[in-house]
C-alpha cells in the first residue's frame, strides 16, 4: 500500500458526537483514509516517499463543504467594483466616482454586491446614483445577483428603451411614463443588457476561475454543491483537473428553465454522471420564485408592496410534471424557494411524484427563507434536505426588522426569517451555504453566522431571530455529515472513518469551543483533498 501523505499529533473531531476519536493519527492511499491510530502505528506505514506532516495537536475534521455555490458565474460577477462594504448612497456615489475617474474611453463600469438598503425609502432605480454615471455605461450587480441596475447610457447602448415581455418572471422596470428606471429583474431582463457590454476573454476568465476556487480552498473549503453549469463551466472544470489546478470537490447541478422541452428535460438526465474523479454532473438545479428583496419572490399574500405574487414558472404545474418526470428518472433535483407559496408547491411536487425518504432519491429545497408551521414537518416526511445560507439573514436583513427584506413581509412573515433551528428540531436535514458570490464563501463565516445570526460587519449588534440559532455542533454536521448525505455520499464522506475520502480540514483549534464571533479568526492550517494539500499555512 502506497502512502503518500501521513498526519501524526492530530486531534481527530468527529462531527456525528463533537468528541475525539481515540486515534491521533492518519494515514492516506489513494485519496482514502487508510488507517488511523496512533502516532507510532501510522508512522510505520511511512516510506521514503511518504510526506510526513506533525500538526503538533492541531484539529482535524472531514473536509468542510459549501451546499451551495456559483463558482465559475460567481467569479465572473465578482470582477469590477466591489460595492458590498457600501452601507448608504452617499458612499455608493463615492465608490461609483472613483471607479469612472479610472475608465478609459468607452469603457463599461461593472460592479457587484449592491444592497438595495442602501437606497432607504427610495426606489431602487439609477436616477438614484446621478449624476455620478451620467454618460458613463455601467451594469450594477444587486447583492442577490438576480437583478441589476443599467445606466441610461447602458440601456441605450443595448436598445432597450421601454418594458419588454419574457417567457419567464422578469422585468425592465419602467416609470409611469414607460421609460426604463434601470432596475432589471431576473436573468431574461439582465441579458438585455449584459449581451451589449463588452466580456472577459475565455482565458482570462479560467485564470480568474482558478484564483477563487484557490482561495476558497485556503478557507478550509474541501468540496462544494455548485448550482449551475451554464457555458463553459463543465469545460472549465474539466481542464483545471486535468491541469491539476483544481481544489475543491464540485458536485454540479445544470438547471432546467420554464419552457424546457422534452428533449432539454432527456438531455439533463443523460447529462447525469458525466465528469472527472474531482467533479460530476449529479441533480438539477430549478427555480420556483426569485427574491424577496426586489418582488419577484411567491408569496402566499402580497408584501406591502403588492408585489411577489407570481411563481418564476407560469405554469406551476409544468414544474409539477418536471419534477416528477426527473423523479421518475432517479434525478436528484434542487429547487430555489424563497418565498411560502414557493416552498410549499416545491413539496407539493416532491410529494406528488412519489418523494420520501425510501425513494432514495434526495430532493432539496434551497434558501427557505420565510415559511410558516406547517410546512416544516413536511421536509423530514417527505426526505427534501433544507439547504440554507444563515449569512444572508445575518447581514441583509436586521433584527428591528427596518431592513427591505423585512419591511416587504411584514412582522409577522419576517419574526419567520431563516428557520434553522425549527427545520433541524423537526428532523429535517439541514446543510448550510454561502450561495457565493451572493454572500462571502469561508465556510467559517457561513458556520459563525448559524450561530450568532448577526451582522458580520458589527457583531455588536443584536442578533435576528436568535431562538433560531444553530449549536457549534450542529453547524459543524451541516457542513459535513449533512453535506455528504445531501449528495447521496454518507457512505465514503463527511466522516472520518477507514475508507472514507481524504477530504480533510485543519484547524489551529476546535472549531466547537471557539466563540462563534471569533470563528470566522480561527486559521486553517491545512486543506486535504482526496489525499494532497490543497492549502498549507507557513506553520505546517
Amino acid at each position: 500500500m502506497r502512502t503518500p501523505l501521513v498526519l501524526l499529533s492530530a486531534r481527530l473531531l468527529d462531527p456525528l458526537t463533537g468528541g475525539l476519536l481515540p486515534q491521533t493519527a492518519l494515514a492516506v492511499s489513494d485519496g482514502r483514509i487508510a488507517a488511523l491510530g496512533d502516532d507510532r502505528e501510522i508512522r510505520e506505514l511511512a516510506d521514503a516517499s511518504t510526506e510526513v506532516l506533525d500538526l503538533g495537536g492541531a484539529v482535524v475534521t472531514p473536509g468542510l463543504v459549501d451546499g451551495h455555490l456559483h463558482p465559475v458565474s460567481g467569479a465572473d460577477l465578482t470582477q469590477g467594483l466591489d460595492l458590498s462594504g457600501c452601507t448608504d448612497l452617499d458612499a455608493v456615489r463615492e465608490a461609483l466616482a472613483l471607479a469612472v475617474r479610472d475608465l478609459g474611453r468607452g469603457e463599461w463600469l461593472r460592479g457587484w454586491g449592491l444592497d438595495p438598503n442602501v437606497f432607504g425609502d427610495r426606489p431602487v432605480e439609477s436616477a438614484a446614483l446621478g449624476p455620478v454615471l451620467d454618460g458613463v455605461p455601467a451594469l450594477l450587480q444587486l447583492f442577490d445577483a438576480h437583478s441589476m441596475l443599467a445606466s441610461p447610457r447602458a440601456l441605450e447602448l443595448a436598445g432597450v428603451h421601454g418594458p419588454r415581455t419574457f417567457d419567464q418572471a422578469a422585468e425592465v422596470v419602467c416609470d409611469a411614463s414607460g421609460r426604463p428606471t434601470g432596475l432589471l429583474l431576473e436573468d431574461a431582463a439582465c441579458e438585455l443588457v449584459e449581451r451589449a457590454a463588452p466580456q472577459p476573454t475565455r482565458a482570462k476568465r479560467r485564470a480568474r476561475l482558478a484564483a477563487v476556487l484557490r482561495e476558497m480552498a485556503a478557507s478550509g473549503l474541501t468540496g462544494g454543491h455548485a448550482m449551475d453549469a451554464a457555458g463553459d463551466s463543465l469545460a472549465f472544470y474539466s481542464q483545471l483537473e486535468v491541469a491539476g489546478e483544481l481544489p475543491l470537490r464540485l458536485r454540479v447541478s445544470p438547471w432546467c428553465q420554464p419552457g424546457v422541452s422534452p428533449y432539454g428535460l432527456r438531455a439533463l438526465i443523460e447529462q447525469q454522471g458525466l465528469g472527472g474523479a474531482l467533479w460530476q454532473v449529479d441533480g438539477v438545479k430549478l427555480f420556483m420564485d426569485g427574491t424577496i428583496d426586489n418582488g419577484t419572490a411567491w408569496l402566499e399574500h402580497p408584501d406591502c408592496h403588492g408585489e411577489s405574487t407570481l411563481a418564476f414558472w407560469p405554469e406551476p404545474e409544468a414544474y409539477t410534471r418536471v419534477i416528477a418526470e426527473l423523479h421518475r428518472a432517479g434525478v436528484p433535483t434542487a429547487t430555489h424557494a424563497i418565498g411560502d407559496a414557493a416552498v410549499r408547491h416545491t413539496l407539493d411536487a416532491v410529494a406528488l411524484a412519489g418523494g420520501g425518504p425510501a425513494s432514495g432519491v434526495r430532493h432539496r429545497v434551497e434558501h427557505i427563507e420565510t415559511v410558516p408551521d406547517d410546512t416544516l414537518r413536511r421536509f423530514a416526511e417527505l426526505g427534501v434536505v433544507a439547504s440554507m445560507q444563515p449569512t444572508h439573514c445575518c447581514d441583509f436583513t436586521r433584527a428591528d426588522h427596518t431592513d427591505n427584506w423585512s419591511r416587504r413581509l411584514g412582522e409577522e412573515r419576517a419574526a419567520r426569517a431563516w428557520r434553522c433551528r425549527d427545520l433541524w428540531d423537526s428532523g429535517a436535514t439541514v446543510v448550510l451555504g454561502s450561495d457565493w458570490p451572493i454572500a462571502p464563501y469561508p465556510p467559517l463565516q457561513v458556520m459563525a453566522g448559524a450561530r450568532h445570526r448577526r451582522p458580520s460587519r458589527d457583531l455588536t449588534q443584536p442578533p435576528h431571530g436568535p431562538e433560531q440559532a444553530l449549536t457549534a455542533l450542529e453547524s459543524l454536521r451541516a457542513m459535513t455529515v449533512n453535506a455528504a448525505y445531501a449528495a447521496g455520499e454518507e457512505d465514503r464522506a463527511g466522516q472520518l472513518a477507514v475508507g472514507h475520502r481524504a477530504d480533510l480540514t485543519v484547524f489551529a483549534e476546535s472549531p466547537l469551543t471557539t466563540a462563534a464571533t471569533d470563528l470566522p479568526e480561527l486559521p486553517v492550517l491545512l486543506t486535504v483533498l482526496d489525499g494532497r494539500p490543497t492549502h498549507r499555512a507557513d506553520t505546517v
